[in-house]
């Protein structure tokens, strides 16, 4: 049966998620300590111990995610596990990589610690937020972000789910579009905890310094054809990957539309590989018939079987 694994991204963390991959395998070990020396702080104590305010911070918060992913991932092929196409929900695509083989463990964290230092930065330079939109179709939500004409810009951010959009802007463009959401019949418009307008144009800032460090890298070819978030479609050239990655900061997230490309290419089954549920329950409101597993703790990936 052809699987893809999945990596989940930012809000799926947890206080003490991956202390099991710490204290009982050397691979997990070698990792959180290489990474503490890349992070320049220890991440191994925030990740384990927090506080929680500290962990969901975002400079925290995807460093944090992608070692206990990619530790996860690593561990499942030390098993002799291996799979057949990989995807990554926004910061996820870049343990997606890390376990293809596109660039090492170590160079992913140096790039997703530029990543979410310049994306906490735009946010401090150009205040931002994000809300999920519940109940209505992609194409109703764009168009209310599209036809806002007011001061500060908003746009579809993350096209997570059929009848679930997340939009990302300047604060008072988004409660103008959540309130024209639900007078246009969505069910739900709630303000997500965020510290910017990710996946929007607030985060050119952003875009350039992640440019600016992939431009110096060399990004190989991956291992397994990863499906990106910006065109929903599988790549496996370094060149293709590093362009992805540059343009994915102020593009939307078309996740729904990744899967279903993955089911169309034969993909049976899915496994989310990393902390939390999330996407396990997108897979479920995507298509009901999608057979999704998750693998989270040592245990899970001990037991683990396609």
């Amino acid at each position: 049966m052809k699987a893809a694994w999945l990596f989940p991204g930012q809000a799926s963390q947890k206080v003490g998620m991956g202390k099991d991959l710490f204290d009982q395998t050397d691979l997990g070990k070698h990792y959180f300590e290489c990474a503490n020396e890349i992070m320049g702080c220890d991440i191994q104590s925030i990740i384990f111990d927090g506080p929680e305010d500290t962990l969901k911070q975002t400079q925290y918060t995807q460093p944090s995610i992608y070692i206990v992913s990619v530790i996860l991932g690593e561990l499942l092929k030390e098993k002799g596990f291996f799979p057949n196409a990989v995807a990554g929900h926004s910061l996820g695509e870049y343990s997606a990589l890390a376990v293809a083989n596109a660039f090492e463990f170590e160079t992913g964290l140096s790039l997703v610690k530029v990543r979410a230092e310049s994306m906490a930065k735009a946010g401090e330079i150009q205040e931002g937020t994000m809300a999920a939109i519940v109940g209505m179709d992609d194409e109703a939500v764009a168009d209310l972000c599209s036809s806002y004409s007011g001061n500060g810009v908003v746009v579809a951010a993350n096209f997570n789910s059929p009848g679930q959009v997340v939009i990302s802007g300047s604060p008072n463009a988004v409660v103008t579009v959540m309130d024209s959401a639900k007078e246009s019949g969505a069910r739900m418009a709630v303000q997500l905890n965020v510290s910017g307008a990710f996946h929007s144009p607030l985060m050119t800032p952003a875009r350039e310094a992640l440019a600016e460090s992939l431009d110096s890298l060399e990004i190989l070819d991956s291992l397994y054809p990863v499906f990106t978030n910006v065109d929903a479609k599988p790549v496996t050239q370094g060149n293709d990957i590093k362009d992805s990655l540059i343009r994915q900061l102020e593009n939307p997230v078309l996740w729904a539309k990744s899967i279903l490309s993955m089911k169309e290419s034969g993909i049976e089954s899915f496994v989310e590989v990393g902390p939390g549920k999330v996407l396990q329950g997108l897979n479920k409101r995507i298509d009901r018939k999608t057979r999704s597993q998750g693998v989270e703790t040592l245990e899970q990936v001990e037991k683990f079987n396609v």
